[in-house]
């Protein structure tokens, strides 16, 4: 039976750290709901991936976790689950009940309002688990966490991750007028000088959709999870790149994006569904993460860029991310010592 009241809850949202009520609290509303909806990259991959593999789905258990409105339950008891269990902290689950009983769903999907971590589930173990975890940058605000938990107490031996393998890349991009405006506006502010802002601003990544021409390097994979073996602790990571420039230009920073594939059955015909988030693919809610740096890089083709990646759960805050990038600029042509540069930037995203 679901159990989808703020009564009915496993976790008192009143005794959770302010934190952790602002992040579910989010999620309450359908707006967000709708755009995450909307964004068909997102959905339809969550869908092509569980109705081309019906076959693992077939009467098994399948674990929703974040099941927010019930689309990937849904999906998965269409699919020929012989049980789902949706799982969510915020109200929109109210809504999903709403919304499994409508569509005739009510005795294959039971929802679970609370915290996966406080929830007693009806089976010991699940042979299945969806999830759309990922945040921003992959780990800003993710529920990566939860579904290993998930995964380390209740998915079976040999069980399936929907999605398992996902990667984060960089390149590096030109996006001088932006940066200028973004940081410039603060230089005068109906006639004040609002200044001290900048610095600040400067730490802050910027989440925006990247018309792939800025890209002006190649591309750099800088760490890969596979949810099947991953362990929390892996997701405070530190890796290096090396991009070399395509063209004549100014690198202003780096783009982020991440990439997402699916389990698959292997017969013939059949392919492992992937989307990625990147500047150089279709429009996702995840848009892309830009990295400004403190220096503009004024590149010929064929120079190096090379630096190294930290990232780390905020001390204060673990959804918040706090990111240290160190690089060295390595011109080759006309000038190369004067357009050398060593710099560090410290970001975080919060």
């Amino acid at each position: 039976m679901s159990k989808t009241t703020a009564t009915e809850s496993a976790t008192d949202k009143s005794k959770l750290s302010q934190t952790e009520q602002h992040y579910f609290t989010s999620y309450d509303h359908y707006g967000i709901h709708e755009e995450m909806l909307q964004d068909t990259v997102r959905t339809m991959s969550y869908k092509n991936a569980i109705m081309r593999n019906k076959s693992l789905f077939k009467d098994k258990i399948v674990l929703d976790v974040g099941c927010g409105t019930g689309i990937l339950s849904m999906f998965a008891a269409q699919a020929g689950a012989k049980h789902v269990i949706g799982v969510d902290m915020s109200n929109i689950i109210e809504m999903a009940k709403v919304i499994v009983e409508k569509n005739g769903f009510a005795n294959k999907i039971t929802l679970i309002r609370g915290k996966l971590e406080d929830i007693t589930l009806p089976y010991k173990k699940v042979d299945i688990i969806v999830s759309e975890w990922m945040g921003y940058f992959l780990l800003y605000e993710s529920m990566m966490d939860t579904v290993l938990y998930a995964r380390d107490k209740y998915l079976v031996e040999g069980g399936l991750i929907f999605p398992d393998k996902c990667s984060i890349h960089v390149a590096g991009l030109e996006d001088s007028q932006y940066k200028e405006q973004k940081l410039g506006y603060w230089e005068n502010v109906y006639g004040f000088d609002y200044s001290p802002f900048i610095p600040l601003v400067k730490k802050e990544p910027l989440v925006d959709t990247v018309q792939n021409s800025a890209v002006n390097t190649t591309r750099c994979k800088l760490i890969e999870f596979d949810l099947n073996t991953v362990k929390i602790e892996d997701l405070a990571f530190e890796s290096e790149f090396k991009l070399e420039a395509k063209r004549q230009d100014f690198i202003n920073g780096l783009i982020a994006w991440f990439d997402i594939e699916f389990p698959y059955e292997k017969r013939k015909g059949n392919t492992p569904v992937y989307f990625s988030t990147g500047a150089h693919a279709s429009y996702t809610h995840w848009k892309q993460t830009v990295f400004y740096f403190a220096d503009d890089l004024e590149c010929e083709i064929g120079d190096i860029l090379k630096g190294k990646l930290k990232c780390s759960p905020n001390n204060r805050n673990n959804r918040d991310l706090d990111i240290v990038i160190d690089y060295e600029f390595m011109p080759k042509g006309p000038g190369s010592r004067q357009r050398r540069v060593i710099g560090q930037n410290e970001y975080i995203m919060q």
